[in-house]
């Protein structure tokens, strides 16, 4: 049957197309200019557009709303509520929805992530309609995109610092390209493009792993005989039951207006990626947060789990998410596009040295940004599968030729990197090469038209990473909009000569090489950039005075919202690590140790026998000591991976015990680990009590 895609993508949403039918001019004009201008929206339009959008829900199906909301715990939230508003005289059921409910709703403050802002005590909270990300139905219940803010005005969730900066951003924008004269460009918005990272594996094989149910993630696992060393993975054949999982999703998130363009496989075996086309950055974060739920939701129907730890299996490649960022003016033209000839572009070059500058004067909050809510990172980073922890940017050769004749003040020629390659058969066309190569070791790359931030987790909420990049460039264009304003001569050369300036003072930050080598590691200490290896060396920086400042002159964020979420990212590492080593004592005390104890047992009966029949097995007695003794170096690892356990738990304050739980993880539990591995190797697959890496890679 022919699928009518136009018919049914963008269905189950709220969206320009039915707003604008299903509201009155005034009111549809109200809220576009809010969503296209950032113009202030006028609320006394509150009850219709409420009463057209549950109109509208119920037409879908809805039975019931939910103010919808990303607090801290990087999850989504809301609390179902029905139509229902009471009964008429005649027992029947009072249908409404007002526009005071669609603005506002209250949540409880102190039961999500606060960091201290709000207490047991102090338990009021705000969820506040956004109205520039349309509402959308699922299921039976409309779901209205909201902010969520405490009682006294500090904001809980991710969305609110990435609106406070969208709107900053669009400001300083303006106002630097009013300055160089380019008065036809009245706002300049933030698009992202997200793409999602995911494993798929069987869901009866991950119903009989702890690790997986507890963590998301395989905390022993011997490797095994074929990983992803053949590169027949990455690219190669779907799965039939993955294509059918891949063409339910795809339906649904078309449905709610979420542009789901690119899947694969991915390099690692059982993992794909899924990746949207550009979207306003808000929206986009909206739209991520849908992709993973759904993703979620899916794979359980079709007898599969979807993982979205950044490293779920040892061994193999994990899961990031690419942040792909760019600006794009009312007009249409997109700022980090260099057109034929970038030189002589100021609009690009001058956007360019902002992103120079801001990255080189705030790589630590990118790196942060990269850490929120999620441990994992800290296996990816720099394994040879994900970028380096240390934030460099990769412009490539044909750009940093122009920005260095820019610097030096001669005239470039740019023609000189053009060219084609023929591959010497006459049936394939001429191949037109593009400009620069991609380096998949950087993780801030500019990729044509884009930069391509490759930090981030797979299982993030991209609110923080957006707002960071927002801010950085708010920044610069505040100082560049300062200066050309103040300027009394030709302002064009003096967005030129603030180019060359910025990019001779940030140079630094520039590396086109591979950022994998021990000797960029130490190249970069000699630039003085630095190298954040863990969560807990990232997580500090949020409360270092000058980012303080930072955030406040970007309006991200307060200095009590700052040090609230350094209070909650200590906090979430800490509950993280600690279930992780609660659940690694609990698989090898009441698992792996009792089935090794067993087989020993039936090993040394098996001797038994044999010796009283007068035939002794040399392999056997070989096997009964090489399982008890790595079954005795298991116990022992455990015994001081629960001492060095408890010493971190004892601690009192939040850095300290961090600090001596990432100890745990990358001193003890290691080894315990190597342990649990070499006994896996040793034991009968049919006596080892979890699913080894070859059955849960066997879909």
């Amino acid at each position: 049957m022919k699928v009518e895609f136009e018919s049914f993508f963008g269905a189950k949403v709220f969206n320009n197309e039915v707003q604008k039918a299903r509201l009155s001019h005034e009111a549809y004009e109200s809220l576009r200019k809010t969503r296209d201008e950032a113009a202030i929206w006028d609320t006394s339009y509150a009850d219709e557009i409420a009463e057209a959008i549950k109109t509208w829900a119920i037409e879908q199906g809805a039975t019931h709303f939910l103010h919808w909301h990303s607090p801290l715990t990087g999850t989504n939230a809301g609390r179902h509520d029905s139509f229902v508003d009471g009964m008429s005289k005649e027992g029947k059921p009072i249908i409404n929805f007002s526009g005071k409910q669609l603005i506002k709703a209250e949540s409880d403050g102190s039961s999500f992530p606060s960091g201290g802002l709000r207490s047991t005590f102090e338990a009021r909270g705000y969820t506040i309609w956004d109205t520039t990300s349309p509402c959308f139905v699922i299921g039976n219940a409309l779901y209205i995109p909201t902010a969520f803010a405490a009682f006294t005005g500090e904001a809980l969730d991710y969305k609110t610092p990435l609106l406070r900066t969208t709107q900053a951003l669009n400001k300083q924008a303006v106002r630097l390209f009013h300055a160089m004269g380019f008065d036809e460009i009245t706002y300049v918005k933030p698009t992202v493009g997200a793409e999602q990272e995911y494993f798929l594996i069987d869901k009866e094989v991950f119903d009989k792993r702890l690790d997986l149910k507890e963590t998301g993630r395989t905390i022993f696992g011997a490797k095994p005989p074929k990983g992803q060393e053949l590169s027949d993975h990455y690219y190669g054949s779907t799965p039939e039951r993955v294509r059918e999982f891949m063409a339910d999703v795809d339906r649904q998130l078309w449905e709610l207006g979420v542009p789901a363009k690119t899947e694969h496989n991915e390099v690692a075996p059982c993992q794909f990626e899924l990746a949207c086309v550009y979207t306003y950055a808000n929206e986009s974060a909206d739209h991520n947060q849908i992709v993973m739920d759904i993703l979620r939701k899916t794979a359980l129907r079709h007898g599969l789990v979807c993982l979205l730890a950044e490293k779920p299996f040892q061994g193999v490649n994990g899961s990031g998410k690419h942040d792909n960022y760019s600006l794009i003016t009312n007009t249409g033209e997109n700022l980090l596009s260099p057109t034929k000839k970038p030189e002589d572009n100021i609009k690009f070059l001058i956007t360019l040295a902002a992103f120079i500058k801001g990255v080189d004067e705030h790589g630590d909050l990118l790196r942060l940004s990269a850490t929120t809510t999620t441990t994992g990172n800290d296996f990816r980073l720099g394994a040879s599968e994900a970028p380096p922890a240390i934030v460099s940017m990769y412009l490539g050769a044909p750009m940093q030729s122009i920005l260095d004749a820019i610097a030096e003040g001669h005239q470039h020629d740019h023609e000189k990197f053009s060219k084609d390659i023929l591959l010497g058969a006459k049936v394939l066309p001429l191949l037109t090469v593009d400009e620069g190569d991609r380096n998949r070791t950087s993780p801030f790359a500019f990729t044509g038209n884009k930069f391509e931030f490759r930090m981030v987790g797979s299982s993030q909420h991209i609110g923080f990473v957006n707002t960071i990049m927002n801010a950085i460039i708010t920044v610069s264009f505040r100082e560049f909009a300062k200066e050309i304003e103040n300027y009394d001569g030709d302002k064009i050369q003096k967005a030129y000569e603030i180019v060359a300036r910025e990019y001779t003072a940030h140079k630094r930050i520039i590396f086109n090489g591979n950022g994998y080598t021990d000797e960029w590691v130490q190249e970069a200490e000699r630039r003085g950039l630095p190298n954040l290896r863990s969560t807990v060396e990232a997580i500090p920086v949020i409360t270092k005075p000058e980012n303080i400042e930072f955030f406040k002159r970007s309006k991200a964020l307060t200095e009590v919202e700052a040090q609230s979420r350094y209070n909650i990212m200590f906090t979430q590492y800490i509950q993280n690590v600690n279930i992780e080593l609660n659940v690694a004592h609990v698989m090898v005390a009441r698992q792996i140790l009792p089935a090794a104890v067993s087989y020993c047992g039936d090993l040394a009966k098996s001797n038994y026998y044999c010796e009283k029949c007068g035939t002794v097995s040399g392999i056997g007695a070989k096997m009964q000591r090489n399982i008890a003794e790595l079954t005795d170096e298991v116990s022992d690892a455990l015994d001081l991976l629960d001492a060095k356990h408890a010493e971190a738990m004892a601690m009192e304050k939040i850095e300290d015990k961090a600090n001596a739980l990432h100890s745990c993880m990358v001193d003890y539990l290691p080894a315990l680990k190597e342990k649990v591995d070499a006994l896996e190797l040793a034991m009968p697959s049919d006596k080892w009590p979890i699913p080894s890496y070859s059955d849960i890679f066997d879909m």
